[in-house]
């Protein structure tokens, strides 16, 4: 059974740094590709950052330059590193597990975590 569980989310100031993490276990986690999305009040999930088996990544235009995504397969863990944080970046963050990808596209697979919220605000 896959069980997803992401951590390090908070209430910071606009500006600062977060590190989020993302443990899957009962998964082949290696050759998995691993993404993080967001989910504002209001609004639909959306795809912010997404990581191949071989550490190919790709991300949102709204956190480009901002966020990093990076993987550590002997640790069945992924992280979302993410700088100069703004208002904006509140929302609940999920991780899935097993990314699928259809021409430019990339779909989420049935294993979420269960979130974790992230707040910028002064």
């Amino acid at each position: 059974q896959v069980q997803v569980v992401e951590s390090g989310g908070g209430l910071v100031q606009p500006g600062s740094s977060l590190r989020l993490s993302c443990v899957a276990s009962g998964t082949r986690f290696s050759i998995f590709t691993m993404g993080w999305y967001r989910q504002a009040p209001g609004k639909e999930r959306e795809l912010v950052a997404v990581i191949t088996s071989n550490s190919t990544t790709n991300y949102a235009e709204s956190v480009k330059g901002r966020f990093a995504i990076s993987r550590d397969n002997d640790k069945n863990t992924v992280y979302l590193q993410m700088t100069s944080l703004k208002p904006e970046d509140t929302a609940v963050y999920y991780c899935n597990s097993g990314l699928g990808r259809f021409g430019t596209n990339w779909y989420p697979s049935d294993y979420w975590g269960q979130g974790t919220q992230v707040t910028v605000s002064s």
